[in-house]
């Protein structure tokens, strides 16, 4: 009964864009799915389906930048601070947390799927491939397999990872060791269990990790619907 019951509460809608993809790799319609168990999410969605984090697991902390003016573009450009990821990259990413959980921490999430047009704005302002991707390429985040991250402790504290989020420079990159004993220990860690889940880091940013079969997904530019 309760798989039925769950069945009968999936249900799925299609956005189209505005626009006219140019790009033969963009998704034109995006299909979502919406559920409040992570076990049905493993027995019932697609890998490729586009799922809201927050239906399936309240264990995250969500402080999701662009939902604000607190970010290198200086402006709002989602509506709000949902964060929607492909279901395969949710999957990954709640086992991760169950892991960091048991040492005491959660982790604390600044962005996951990003429209493609929101690429194309920061792309604008830094058109420069160490940091954020060429909006002709795409991003992973605009496949729905990319996260930016931290990990907080038990009373909802930041670790020090050494630089803010987003913070365009040397400092910000898995390479540089001009730090604290207690910042490489954090990064390692976030790192570790990250790459333990099925995610692969990003050289320039400590807290940028992309499922690791993500590269194959198609880009999208659909924007979600808030409550």
């Amino acid at each position: 009964m309760k798989l039925k019951r769950m069945l009968a509460s999936i249900y799925i809608f299609t956005l189209f864009s505005c626009k006219t993809a140019t790009n033969t790799n963009l998704i034109a319609e995006s299909t979502f799915s919406k559920s409040n168990d992570i076990s049905m999410l493993n027995k019932l969605v697609n890998d490729s389906v586009f799922v809201n984090l927050s239906d399936y697991s309240k264990d995250f902390i969500l402080d999701m930048k662009y939902a604000t003016d607190d970010n290198f573009l200086k402006s709002k450009v989602y509506d709000c601070g949902s964060c929607y990821l492909r279901s395969k990259t949710i999957k990954s990413l709640v086992e991760a947390n169950k892991e960091f959980i048991k040492k005491g921490y959660k982790i604390k999430l600044f962005d996951c799927y990003r429209p493609l047009d929101v690429q194309k704005r920061m792309w604008e302002i830094v058109p420069n491939a160490t940091y954020v991707a060429n909006p002709k390429r795409g991003s992973i985040h605009n496949r729905g397999g990319a996260v930016d991250i931290t990990l907080v402790d038990k009373n909802g504290k930041e670790l020090d990872m050494g630089t803010k989020f987003d913070h365009f420079g040397p400092e910000s990159s898995h390479f540089f060791s001009n730090l604290s004993s207690e910042v490489i220990k954090n990064r390692k860690m976030l790192k570790k269990i990250m790459l333990k889940y099925g995610f692969e880091s990003f050289d320039s940013e400590w807290w940028h990790y992309n499922l690791t079969d993500a590269k194959k997904d198609k880009l999208s530019n659909f924007n979600w619907e808030c409550d």
